[in-house]
């Protein structure tokens, strides 16, 4: 297994968060709003560029997330003031994907998360400026490919995940890719808590995405009704299917059953289509919300900033105890 300890610029990354958490980019949940409260937290905020249509309003987000970050306060002189990343879909089918790239290039994220596609298009762009790519992968076919590509980082999206999910338990994927990559690993599926970012920090992890337990928080773009409905419902409540997007992903029942889907006789999954310039309305997928298994830790609408000091109390305590654990 090659040495897990992080590289430089991954440990001046993690030494100026809060806890080693990524809130993670959400179709139609993230935006600006919860980046930049995540930031204030002290975590990293990110957002999916296809949740900002036309590309105009995605332009403005990118503006209002860099200066936003900017004018934070630094946690120590002459440091960032904060760290926020960006979701490409760098799928064939994404025709604007061109113009996201020169959006990238003007407004700098420190991060690009390339998604449902290979990362090669966006890394030239994004290393020309010093910032970082990761592409999320839900296999390791997917994981030696974006390695071989050149990424900085995998984000392994495990089974639990909320969205386009993986079908690996993110320990035993995290150890596999160890055992061939010593970049920046980003961990998800099913972690909504600090006791379960100390497990995969220990099992070789660098960062945690964590994204269901932020669906319900204030700052969060989704429906009221999308919230409450997170709030409610459990572990039981989930279905894996592609019938919705083209791709697996974690879904609600009580939201399949809202749009008078069988979610035990779902329709076949449709052509995959990512493409960002299409309209949002009108959709299948806009009204059949989503979900990961870290549902039971969601107990109440909340601001990202108490649910970041919430996971940050379980995180120290986990820390604590692991001492205690050691073999003699």
């Amino acid at each position: 297994m090659p040495d897990t300890r992080p590289s430089a610029a991954t440990a001046r990354l993690i030494a100026r968060l809060r806890v080693p958490v990524v809130c993670a980019p959400m179709f139609l949940v993230s935006g600006p709003e919860m980046v930049l409260a995540a930031c204030r937290a002290g975590i990293i905020g990110a957002f999916p560029a296809s949740n900002a249509r036309p590309i105009e309003v995605l332009d403005d987000w990118m503006r209002t997330v860099a200066e936003g970050v900017a004018a934070l306060p630094a946690p120590r002189p002459g440091e960032p003031a904060g760290t926020w990343a960006v979701n490409l879909m760098s799928h064939s089918s994404n025709t604007r994907l061109s113009e996201e790239l020169e959006l990238v290039a003007r407004y700098r994220p420190p991060i690009v998360i390339t998604a449902l596609g290979g990362p090669k298009p966006v890394i030239d762009v994004v290393r020309a400026y010093g910032g970082l790519v990761i592409a999320d992968v839900v296999n390791l076919t997917l994981a030696r490919k974006a390695v071989a590509a050149g990424v900085d980082g995998l984000a392994c999206i495990g089974a639990g995940a909320g969205g386009h999910t993986g079908s690996l338990s993110p320990f035993a994927f995290v150890s596999a890719v160890r055992a061939f990559f010593d970049g920046l690993v980003v961990i998800g599926g099913g972690i909504s808590d600090g006791w379960g970012v100390a497990g995969a920090i220990a099992a070789g992890a660098d960062l945690v995405y964590m994204g269901t337990r932020f669906i319900a928080s204030t700052e969060s773009r989704a429906d009221p009704a999308y919230k409450q409905m997170v709030v409610d419902c459990g572990i039981d409540d989930l279905i894996v299917s592609a019938s919705i997007t083209g791709t697996a992903a974690s879904w609600l029942r009580p939201s399949l059953i809202a749009q008078g889907l069988d979610p035990d006789d779902l329709p076949p999954p449709p052509e995959r289509n990512y493409d960002a310039n299409r309209p949002i309305s009108a959709r299948r997928w806009v009204d059949t919300w989503s979900a990961g298994q870290g549902l039971g830790a969601v107990r109440a609408i909340a601001p990202v900033g108490e649910i970041v000091a919430s996971i940050a109390d379980d995180y120290r305590r986990a820390l604590a105890r692991l001492p205690g654990t050691g073999l003699r």
